[in-house]
């Protein structure tokens, strides 16, 4: 009889493994001879592969922190609308947005409650978390300034914006206390530091009895370029001098990395932090103006290290990122990508 030729002279049937090899073995060592992984047709040793975290992707422990991004980040309003900005933030994968008072937009003195009202329906309507009040208005009219109505009006301002985080039913705002030098602005002249603090401490005194009724935390930020407050010790002494617990700390990561460290400030803060901003910082760099802040991860920040000591403080409220600059084209692209790198930070992505 002639041989068939579409069977194997073996006598066996053409998948079958040779004698004393399981098929399984085979399939592995075809698949390793091929350069695939067997742990693609091994579905428990697969998941369990997947749940092991890598800490090249992402932290490898997971913070029980929340992400926010500020309303500079966004082409607003120029180019976006308000609930365009809360619609991509919340799209993007933020918990929350910290929205920013300003002279013009629909935060400012010119919106009464109703409009306040409004704003967090929209938000509610979104599914986002309003994760505090920022202004830049404490640079145009220091608490502190050398000219008493640019002070007056300040303080107006200060009051305006407590306000309205009442009522858009938000709890944090963030305070610049004062200032010796504001390096950005040729229109300030400087006050001698004695003077700033005496000045910074007469203005939220002032400030206190109205946030307490309002139920809303003044927090004071540290700046590193304004030259006061330079050390966690010189804010906890301010911030525990007002004797009130609506007095806390907005702690801002960039604000002091020229010639420091975060994670030290974070453990010397403990528990006075009530709100954080994220700005990426790079020691490497030479321009020290607003302009030295990057996209977040892209810099010396030591993010496990800052993530650790803000658990080990009990902190677990918003992390903020701040950025001055939307994209010039496709501004989405910088919101989705700072989303991405809370993640890895928060471990959530691992």
């Amino acid at each position: 009889m002639e041989p068939d030729p579409n069977r194997p002279a073996t006598g066996r049937s053409s998948n079958s493994a040779p004698a004393g090899i399981s098929r399984r073995a085979a399939l592995k060592q075809t698949l390793a001879a091929t350069g695939l992984s067997a742990l693609a047709f091994e579905p428990a040793q697969a998941a369990e592969a997947a749940r092991t975290p890598d800490a090249r992707r992402g932290s490898p422990r997971r913070y029980a922190m929340q992400k926010s991004i500020n309303l500079w980040a966004f082409p607003y309003p120029q180019r976006m609308s308000l609930e365009e900005c809360l619609q991509l933030a919340k799209d993007a994968g933020f918990d929350g947005i910290e929205l920013n008072y300003d002279l013009e937009n629909d935060l400012s003195p010119k919106a009464g409650t109703g409009d306040y009202h409004a704003i967090r329906r929209m938000a509610d309507r979104v599914g986002i978390q309003i994760s505090g009040l920022c202004s830049f208005l404490f640079w145009p009219y220091p608490l502190t300034s050398n000219d008493p109505v640019k002070r007056e009006r300040g303080l107006e301002l200060a009051g305006k914006i407590a306000r309205a985080a009442h009522d858009l039913g938000v709890e944090n705002v963030l305070v610049v206390p004062g200032a010796v030098h504001i390096p950005w602005r040729d229109d300030h002249e400087p006050v001698p530091n004695d003077v700033c603090d005496r000045r910074a401490r007469e203005a939220v005194g002032k400030l206190v009895g109205a946030a307490e009724r309002l139920k809303v935390y003044l927090n004071i930020e540290n700046i590193f370029f304004n030259g006061y407050l330079m050390t966690p010790m010189e804010m906890n002494a301010f911030v525990d001098g007002f004797g009130s617990p609506h007095v806390r700390v907005h702690f801002d990561t960039g604000n002091i990395s020229m010639f420091q460290y975060p994670e030290h400030w974070i453990a010397v803060l403990g528990d006075r932090t009530r709100n954080v901003h994220l700005k990426e910082f790079t020691k490497k760099g030479t321009d020290f103006s607003l302009e030295t802040f990057r996209p977040l991860l892209d810099g010396t920040t030591n993010w496990p290290a800052v993530t650790d000591a803000l658990d080990q403080v009990g902190y677990r409220g918003f992390l903020t990122f701040e950025y001055f600059h939307p994209y010039a084209h496709y501004p989405e692209a910088l919101i989705y990508q700072t989303s991405d790198s809370l993640d890895r930070i928060l471990g959530r992505k691992s």
